[in-house]
């Protein structure tokens, strides 16, 4: 065999677990070392679910025997999966002291177990998880489980650890039965595996050790006998894993820690393994019958009669030998493997079918198959015939597995013979037994090509027609038991190509059921080839009755081509009838040969029993209509792809002129868009405008108010200033009022005192009168001087209305009073003291003049500097109005400017206008400067 492999996944990181078996079977699970758990198909090679939920790597996983359940198992947990909706049903957590070891279903049972580092099993209830049994083991005899094993039918479970010692328990009494000791050389335990057998029914025997050496040691756990080993040929491999095949298949396969795959073959290690069991009738032989009438022949042959018959005839007192028999005609026929043909063909008869368990079996030693390896590996290596290479555009099958299995196994058959390719038959007819042997597709070939060499013998003589020569068989012998059905088929022109062929063709599987086409198989492999053929003509006259109420050929054909109500049974038995009472001459067995098995040997034998020519001459027309056809396909491909380019090139224009007419129509629409949002947004700024204009007037009237309100605040205040002013000038008015009355009053009461003194100086003055006449002239001129003066400053003071009359009344008299005393020498000091006085009065009338002066000289400023402060106020006031007024002419001449720019759109004017618009403002406040300039400017030279 060559080395064949294909990759199937990429998971991107390492595997630590996988499992197969479940219910869709080209699915497979697969554990990773980021603790989740992924579905992939075969066919595809996809992803179908990813599964998470461990926390740790996981190290196994279990598939129930249904396919729809698995459970994945790590250190810390197990979990369990539906494997249809690949959701988590149950979560088992456990203690971290003790964790989990493996966790696994039971065959053929629904019973799970835990098992766990401490060497402790439990069994649980699938459905609802209650707990069955604990499976009990002493503390002296644990071993540290590492490895688990269970027999198909359930009923044994072996464990092994780290000792050479194998604990069996029964999972019926749920005790420790049996202990097996491994030889010295076994330290540990790795895997253990049960060896299934195909006739054991489930209770298998044979048990896979691989140890730590990397032997692997199967033995017979019922002998304790090591059957045979399995170790590598180079003393550095080891075998670190072996896989068996749970259903009795011939080959394991084990692989090594140098990461190669080795094939072996159970048959070649162990013959006695899948060893059909003994016959189950056995017939008793009468050996001392035989040895007396042995002994009475020689006495009779020597002239002495003598018998050696025991006294009893019931009891047998000799000993059983062992000797040679010389072979009968019944031996002669006994068939491989201890079968008897004529034994199996009275336990036809007698059950009307070979056991179910044991049929396939019995077939394969009924036909002598051969089993040609060494030719069947030849005929597969020549890869897929050209004939069936499309085979699945013919014959549709759900399975890829059986699609698969079909292909080759007919392309067997089309490089064995050619005529095979030609036939479209040929896959009718070997189906059924395809879909029974799918998994070993040697036997299945070897079946195939017996049944073709001998049950369809002189088929092929008049490819590519009908056997017309078998037909006839078939309407000679329909003729001699049913001339009536025969006559109806003649009638409405129904020939064997409708009532016999179509069944021949599919060996009856297209009318019968499998229970009964197997039913009918048994019977037609245990007889001679011929027989088919009776049944053939015996499923239409079993039909009679319906066949002979049916008028059209459309349901003749629907008739033989779809099943019926039919008992199978009554086919055979009238197909046993016709073969025993045909006549001798219309006998289907004089024109077919015997049966004759497929010989051993590195080949098959040639099969040309057809047209040579024919087949070579359709070969080649075919080969030709193949040239055309590719090269037709090839121009088709071509214009093919031309239509296709065309069309994407359409298919892109049109969708360009598509995408171009939808951004058009988008285009338009954001455009009305945009022309409907800038109507709103000129509208929005329209009342914005009219909000700013409304707030700006209510502003400007809110300041005109605050500014009312501050200039009536600051006049009130002026006006308190004023009244406080005028409350102090008349404070000092009336300070001023009272001094000068006192002074008066002070000069009032001088002036009594000088009249006084004038009356006692008036002597003394007429005396001296003479002589300071002089003195007096000169003094009375100063005094006049000073009259001026005075008059000056009365003239100054009338407002005060002071009196001044008196005082200069007074001041004369005074001056005449002093000018007498000067005269008068003994009353100088009385002058000088008047005049002193005199001086400081006119001191103190210069002071309270001097302040009149300053005061009144301050009111005057401040008039004038409130009056200064009104007008400038009153001059910014219209300025400010002014400039409102510009500004509010401004924006509206801005507003109207921007509604003719969009309504006309003209931006050269609307430029034009604005720059006319910046060059009138700039001339406004140009001038605007100059006046402020100017009131600046007047104020200054105000101050």
């Amino acid at each position: 065999m060559k080395n064949r492999f294909s990759k199937v996944q990429s998971c991107g990181q390492s595997c630590t677990a996988i499992a197969s078996g479940l219910r869709r079977m080209n699915e497979y699970l697969v554990g990773l070392a980021d603790s989740s758990v992924k579905c992939y198909t075969t066919d595809s090679k996809e992803m179908v679910s990813w599964m998470r939920g461990h926390d740790s790597a996981i190290h196994s996983i279990s598939v129930h025997g249904s396919g729809r359940y698995a459970i994945t198992t790590s250190r810390d947990t197990a979990q369990l999966w539906n494997l249809d909706t690949f959701e988590r049903i149950r979560k088992l957590n456990v203690k971290s002291e003790v964790p989990i070891q493996k966790v696994f279903f039971l065959p053929i049972s629904n019973t799970i177990l835990t098992c766990f580092t401490d060497d402790s099993i439990f069994g649980w209830e699938t459905d609802n998880f209650e707990w069955k049994y604990k499976l009990e083991c002493s503390s002296q005899h644990r071993i540290g489980y590492k490895a688990f094993s269970a027999t198909k039918d359930g009923k044994l479970l072996v464990c092994g650890g780290k000792s050479n010692l194998l604990h069996v328990y029964s999972l019926t009494s749920h005790q420790l039965s049996q202990v097996i000791k491994m030889p010295n050389e076994v330290q540990s335990v790795k895997q253990l595996e049960f060896l299934a057998d195909k006739f054991d029914a489930g209770a298998n025997k044979v048990l896979g050790v691989l140890s730590q050496d990397g032997v692997a040691r199967f033995i017979n756990v019922d002998t304790c006998q090591v059957l045979f080993e399995l170790r590598c040929n180079d003393p550095r491999d080891k075998i670190i894993h072996v896989c068996v095949d749970g259903e009795g298949g011939d080959h394991i396969v084990a692989s090594t820690d140098a990461g190669k795959m080795i094939i072996y073959s159970i048959r070649a290690l162990d013959a006695q393994l899948n060893a059909a069991p003994g016959p189950l009738v056995k017939v008793v032989k009468d050996v001392w019958k035989r040895k007396s009438l042995r002994s009475q022949s020689e006495a009779d042959a020597s002239g002495q009669r003598s018998t050696k018959r025991p006294p009893n005839g019931n009891v047998s007192t000799g000993r059983i030998t062992a000797r040679k028999l010389k072979p009968t005609k019944e031996m002669e026929s006994d068939l491989p493997h201890g079968l008897s043909l004529p034994k199996l063909r009275r336990i036809l008869r007698g059950y009307g079918e070979y056991p179910e368990k044991y049929r396939l079996f019995i077939w394969r030693s009924i036909l002598k198959l051969p089993e040609n390896q060494t030719a069947f590996s030849s005929l597969l290596d020549k890869g897929t015939h050209l004939a069936y290479a499309s085979i699945q555009e013919k014959f549709p099958v759900k399975s890829g597995k059986l699609l698969r299995v079909m292909q080759r196994v007919l392309s067997s058959l089309a490089h064995w013979s050619v005529i095979f390719s030609e036939l479209d038959y040929i896959p009718l007819i070997s189906f059924p037994f395809i879909k029974l042997f799918q998994n070993n597709h040697l036997v299945c070939f070897e079946i195939i090509a017996t049944i073709l060499t001998n049950w369809c013998q002189h088929w092929f003589e008049f490819f590519p027609n009908p056997p017309i020569n078998v037909l006839s068989l078939v309407e000679n012998v329909l003729s001699h038991h049913d001339k009536e059905l025969l006559q109806h088929f003649v009638k409405y022109n129904v020939t064997t190509q409708i009532y016999a062929w179509p069944l021949m063709q599919t060996l009856l599987s297209e009318v019968l059921t499998r229970e009964e086409w197997l039913r009918l198989f048994d019977n037609v492999f245990t007889n001679h080839p011929s027989f088919l053929i009776y049944c053939v003509v015996a499923y239409s006259i079993c039909s009679r009755s319906a066949l002979l109420r049916t008028r059209q050929t459309e349901d003749f054909t629907y008739f033989f081509h779809h099943r019926n109500a039919l008992d199978i049974g009554a086919v055979i038995s009238e197909s046993y009838r016709l073969s025993e009472s045909t006549p001798a001459n219309i006998d289907p067995r004089k024109s077919m040969d015997g049966f004759e098995p497929l010989p051993m040997g590195e080949t098959y034998p040639i099969f040309n029993k057809y047209p040579k020519f024919i087949v070579d001459y359709q070969a080649q027309e075919r080969e030709r209509i193949r040239k055309d056809e590719l090269e037709y396909l090839r121009e088709k491909h071509i214009a093919t792809e031309l239509s296709e380019q065309m069309l994407d090139r359409k298919l892109h224009e049109d969708t360009w002129y598509r995408r171009k007419e939808m951004l058009e129509d988008a285009e338009e629409e954001r455009r009305k868009l945009l022309i409907e949002e800038e109507r709103k947004l000129v509208d929005q700024r329209k009342k914005l405008s009219a909000m700013k204009r409304e707030l700006r007037v209510r502003e400007l009237q809110l300041l005109d108010k605050s500014r009312m309100r501050f200039v009536d605040h600051q006049q009130t205040m002026k006006e308190i200033e004023i009244k406080r002013l005028e409350e102090e000038l008349d404070r000092k008015a009336m300070l001023r009022n009272e001094e000068i009355s006192a002074t008066v009053e002070d000069v009032e009461v001088k002036g009594l005192e000088l009249e006084a003194n004038r009356a006692s100086l008036e002597q003394q003055m007429a005396r001296e009168q003479s002589e300071l006449e002089d003195k007096i002239r000169a003094d009375i001129n100063r005094r006049r001087r000073l009259a001026d003066v005075e008059n000056k400053v009365n003239e100054k003071l009338k407002d005060e209305r002071i009196d001044i009359k008196k005082t200069k009344e007074l001041e004369q008299d005074l001056a005449s009073v002093e000018l007498k005393n000067n005269a008068l020498r003994h009353h100088t000091q009385a002058a000088k003291s008047l005049l002193h006085s005199d001086i400081e009065r006119e001191k103190v009338l210069a002071t309270s003049l001097s302040r009149n002066i300053e005061n009144l000289r301050k009111q005057r400023e401040i008039n004038t500097r409130l009056e200064h402060l009104r007008l400038n106020k009153e001059e910014e006031l219209s300025t400010n109005r002014d400039r409102l007024r510009y500004l509010e002419d401004v924006r509206n001449e801005g507003d109207e400017r921007r509604a003719r720019m969009l309504h006309d759109r003209d931006l050269g004017e609307s430029r034009r206008r604005i720059e006319e618009s910046e060059k009138r403002m700039e001339e406004h406040i140009g001038r605007l400067r100059e006046e402020h300039t100017q009131q600046q400017l007047s104020q200054y030279r105000c101050v």
